[in-house]
């Protein structure tokens, strides 16, 4: 499914960055390097977690101000139930005081919270407290901040497949009449757009089995830049390289042209 971006200008701020003309309406970002931030500086791996969330912020306003409509941010992977226990307890400590600071901001800069994955798999604490915060900021139309929590690709796609199948079983649905669109609406979130622009810092160029089935026609900026130091300039930076991208989705520049 094609995604469209938003034109929209945007003034040059107080700290002299370039305007944007372009804002895509959708990003994804890959938050890698909080741990190898932490290594470098002799610290235990939560404290680069406990440090990105201050990137988290930064992020999710700055986009909230550019326009972006929907900012999908992968928080906690399936695989990374895998890790150290001790990393992991951390990290859903982290997620509940990063859930419960932020929820004024969120309600002050009308952004809705959203979370996609295995909830049923977090700790009863972190789950709740997610969908208290999901159904406090629903009504709210600013943008929506999706949180990737317990995710995998694969897991996704898994689970829409059961779907259908399902409703093969039940005789609703004919197998020779499955399409994109009835995939797409399967899905954890069908009414979100297909991401514009994926972002992963760190200078990874995996995709880490986020979003297989949304990302097929998303450009993707990788910075070397590790996320406990993402910034909001390094953040335009990003939106500038998708500015200069031609985005065809299988057409020629002729027929985008009208020539």
């Amino acid at each position: 499914m094609e995604s469209e971006t938003v034109a929209v200008k945007v003034k040059v701020g107080s700290e002299g960055r370039p305007a944007l003309t372009v804002i895509p309406k959708h990003v994804a970002i890959i938050m890698d390097g909080n741990g190898r931030w932490a290594k470098k500086r002799f610290l235990p791996r939560v404290e680069g977690h406990r440090n990105g969330a201050k990137s988290v912020r930064s992020t999710v306003e700055e986009a909230r101000r550019l326009g972006v409509r929907y900012l999908t941010l992968f928080a906690f992977s399936t695989e990374n139930w895998r890790r150290p226990s001790d990393e992991v307890g951390g990290l859903m400590q982290l997620f509940v005081r990063h859930l419960e600071s932020e929820l004024d901001v969120l309600l002050k800069n009308g952004v809705r919270l959203r979370a996609m994955g295995d909830i049923d798999r977090l700790p009863e604490g972190v789950r709740d407290l997610l969908k208290r915060n999901e159904e406090k900021t629903k009504h709210l139309d600013g943008m929506d901040l999706i949180l990737a929590v317990s995710y995998g690709g694969r897991d996704e796609v898994v689970q829409a497949m059961k779907k259908i199948g399902r409703a093969i079983k039940a005789g609703e649905v004919d197998p020779e009449s499955i399409t994109e669109e009835m995939v797409s609406s399967s899905l954890y979130l069908p009414d979100v757009p297909d991401p514009d622009l994926l972002i992963r810092t760190s200078d990874e160029t995996r995709i880490s089995n986020f979003l297989l089935w949304q990302l097929a026609y998303a450009e993707i900026v990788v910075t070397s830049v590790l996320w406990p130091d993402f910034t909001t300039d390094e953040f335009h930076r990003c939106l500038h390289v998708f500015a200069g991208r031609n985005r065809r989705f299988g057409r020629t520049q002729e027929q985008i042209d009208g020539k």
